[in-house]
């Protein structure tokens, strides 16, 4: 029996260009890359020199602070580059893909009978433990901890966000299998989240508890689901995985084999045939974006969705946790008296001179301009009305940037991630990185309190 969710608080984005239920090959990508911006707080150790040769799932760096916890490569090929920056941090691994690909295979696992820590051990060598997620801080589980709950979102209500129900359609044996495993790393629930009026295929698993969700954008993010389900308190946490990575795990649970596949939603306004590829985690970006066409030169990439995502060239490489790849038209115009007229073409949460409440289902077709800059926060409780959580969002806000420890645990910021303010930064009048924001306050707090 499922338990319905019903978020009310919230704003839909309906933009133009939404991927069509159609899926293309992408031609294969020559280099495939890891970009460590992916890790949040990871410290690498490289296993390999420039010039090896690696197979598909082959190790390539490890977690210095957890050294079981392997990065493998998504396919065959030469090692040739590992791009470092200052202090030589390294900021990207980059392989040449062989014509022919080789692949490294595990011994499978007996599933009904294996333990926790067998489990635990056959990701960690796989490289398929960097799927799985801890809150809080928003990092890579660590694997000697225990969550209280699981969670998985098969709800997405991003703007132009993939479509889970299509994406995950014949690939039931595979999250079954991952439900299976991941059920016996905690002595919780795993819970799961799909769409009230979908069809999920993760709605007839076994070992899960469901929920069935409705409602505006945050409805679809896991943080969201968390604070209904089973908020998280201090001395908690919880894990989460998206359904796509859920894939790749089961996938492993069954062949042996880390398949790096990945089911790409090509989306946006600037996309002339906006639809889905079958591509690998680190392809070029080109290898599909091309294919589909662009409609105009001045165009923004961006990797994953319009709220979230992060910039990107055309000949950029695929996201190691994205199935989304959105193109807008570049916003670097200036319109003149733009805060002094009637708008008719463009989405707001409030009334004021704007007319988009007038027709809710219509389509927008928006470019990256803020539409206004950077100022100090303005008291305005448009913020309350979009955030579903029982959380105080600019209080939250005002304590990570003063960095008062006390305020910031008290007003829940165990509980979020930057992905959860996100809305919130796209309304704010007052033009603030929400996201840095909090991503810098989980960053001083696991620092200081761990």
């Amino acid at each position: 029996m499922s338990k319905d969710i019903r978020i009310k608080k919230g704003l839909d984005i309906n933009l133009v260009g939404a991927a069509e239920l159609s899926t293309s090959k992408a031609v294969l990508s020559n280099v495939y890359t890891i970009k460590l911006d992916d890790f949040h707080g990871l410290t690498p150790k490289m296993l390999l020199k420039e010039g090896a040769e690696v197979k598909a799932g082959e190790p390539l760096f490890y977690n210095k602070g957890v050294e079981e916890m392997l990065f493998v490569s998504p396919v065959s090929g030469e090692l040739v580059e590992i791009v470092r920056g200052a202090r030589r941090r390294i900021l990207e691994v980059k392989i040449l893909a062989d014509k022919t690909q080789e692949v490294v295979e595990h011994k499978k696992l007996d599933l009904e009978n294996a333990t926790g820590q067998e489990i635990k051990a056959a990701l960690l060598k796989s490289g398929c433990w960097p799927f799985i997620k801890q809150r809080p801080y928003e990092v890579i589980a660590n694997p000697l901890t225990t969550p209280k709950a699981i969670f998985i979102s098969g709800y997405a209500t991003a703007p132009l966000a993939a479509d889970l129900d299509y994406v995950l359609k014949g690939k039931e044996a595979e999250l079954q299998a991952a439900i299976s495993a991941l059920g016996k790393l905690t002595p919780g629930k795993v819970h799961v989240s799909v769409g009230k009026s979908g069809s999920s295929p993760l709605s007839g698993l076994q070992g899960i508890t469901l929920h069935k969700v409705s409602g505006p954008h945050p409805a679809g993010l896991v943080g969201t689901q968390i604070n209904k389900i089973d908020p998280i308190n201090k001395g908690e946490l919880v894990w989460t995985v998206s359904p796509q990575d859920l894939i790749v795990i089961g996938e492993f649970l069954l062949t042996g084999k880390f398949n790096a596949e990945r089911l790409v939603a090509l989306a946006g306004s600037s996309v002339k045939s906006p639809k889905y590829y079958t591509t690998k985690i680190g392809a070029e970006i080109s290898t599909f974006l091309y294919a589909s066409g662009v409609n105009e030169e001045n165009f923004r990439v961006i990797n994953g969705d319009v709220l979230t995502g992060s910039k990107s060239k055309p000949d950029g490489h695929l996201g190691f946790y994205n199935n989304t790849v959105t193109v807008i038209p570049e916003g670097d115009d200036y319109e003149l008296f733009g805060w002094n007229k009637p708008v008719f073409n463009k989405v707001s949460a409030t009334r004021a001179l704007t007319f988009s409440w007038l027709q809710p289902n219509k389509k927008y077709d928006l470019n990256t301009n803020t539409n206004g800059e950077h100022r100090a926060f303005v008291v305005t409780g448009q913020y309350e009305e979009v955030f579903p959580m029982d959380i105080y969002p600019l209080q939250l806000l005002k304590a990570c940037m003063v960095k008062d420890l006390d305020e910031m645990e008290q007003l829940g910021l165990y509980e979020v991630a930057p992905e959860d303010f996100s809305l919130t930064e796209f309304i704010c009048i007052s033009k603030q990185p929400h996201q840095k924001i909090i991503r810098e306050g989980l960053d001083l707090l696991q620092k200081e309190i761990g």
